[in-house]
């Protein structure tokens, strides 16, 4: 009989049309029988998952998620709320919704409580990476402004539900015509870029809104190292389209295309400028630091 772990499990009821209905008790099934012991904790508003991990997860010995990153990222703040690392417990995903960026890099099953409560018995703890975002802010794998940045927030709810990924899409293409640049003060760990940005990121991750992917050798998840990604304003049609081609093919050999590994950045904006936050609104910053925390948690996986 393996030993009993007692388990911090968060559900926000709402993600993936209300999926964790789907194969539920099977997983909770599959879960105490292979030596967790969960108590469920339901979300019925935007801050639970944060509040719940920051008040409770230090008496448990794993904590998870079932939601989409948002629900993710609001638990993992939660967690870092709790000033001793060692009082941090190792973090499961059941990923629910649509574009599930944490899910694709960490090669978790989506909208299957049952598949992903077998790869939390299977899994292991590994070193992740957390993002700080301003003061007091944090973000689990990508910080944004700019082109496409909103769309995961302003696509309808309804039409995610009805048409999945392709609703991104989507949302996506409706944006090109209004695509904005600005101008931008970049200072990071090795040195200074000023340009018309159409799009900036601070990320660890290999997925950005299911759209935008990264090599995998290029992302290391617990290495204090973040992804800087930057494109700059496209002069014409021309270079809009080698920007997309060089995304859509992972080249990433565009001119206008700029990748860098570090572990801060500091953007400046001559205007106050949108941001997301793990797919989430952010707020509008006229300068805004983001720095990268060195695995202060565990992600099993």
């Amino acid at each position: 009989m393996p030993e009993e772990k007692k388990l911090m499990f968060i559900i926000n009821p709402a993600a993936g049309s209300s999926g964790y209905k789907y194969n539920f008790p099977e997983a909770l099934l599959y879960l105490s029988t292979n030596g967790f012991v969960p108590s469920v904790y339901f979300t019925a508003a935007r801050g639970d998952a944060t509040r719940f991990a920051a008040e409770h997860a230090p008496e448990y010995d794993v904590i998870a998620c079932m939601g989409g990153d948002g629900t993710l990222s609001e638990m993992i703040s939660g967690l870092m709320q709790i000033e001793d690392p060692e009082k941090r417990p190792p973090v499961g995903y059941f990923p629910m919704g649509t574009s599930n960026d944490v899910a694709t890099t960490l090669g978790l099953p989506k909208n299957d409580p049952f598949a992903a409560a077998k790869k939390l018995v299977a899994g292991t703890p590994h070193r992740y990476d957390v993002g700080g975002f301003g003061n007091d802010g944090y973000f689990t794998y990508i910080a944004a402004f700019g082109a496409f940045t909103e769309v995961s927030y302003a696509t309808p709810q309804l039409q995610k539900k009805a048409l999945g990924h392709l609703a991104y899409v989507l949302q996506g293409m409706a944006l090109l015509p209004n695509i904005e640049s600005f101008r931008t003060r970049v200072e990071f760990d090795d040195g200074v870029i000023e340009a018309d940005l159409v799009y900036g990121s601070l990320s660890n991750s290999t997925s950005v809104a299911g759209i935008v992917r990264l090599n995998e050798e290029m992302v290391s998840l617990g290495d204090g190292m973040s992804e800087l990604v930057l494109v700059k304003n496209p002069e014409n049609i021309l270079d809009l389209s080698a920007i997309a081609d060089s995304l859509i093919s992972r080249r990433f050999d565009s001119d206008k295309l700029i990748i860098l590994h570090t572990k801060k950045a500091k953007f400046t904006f001559e205007k106050p400028v949108a941001w997301t936050r793990d797919g989430e609104a952010g707020g509008e910053h006229l300068t805004l630091e983001l720095c990268n925390y060195k695995a202060p948690i565990k992600m099993i996986f």
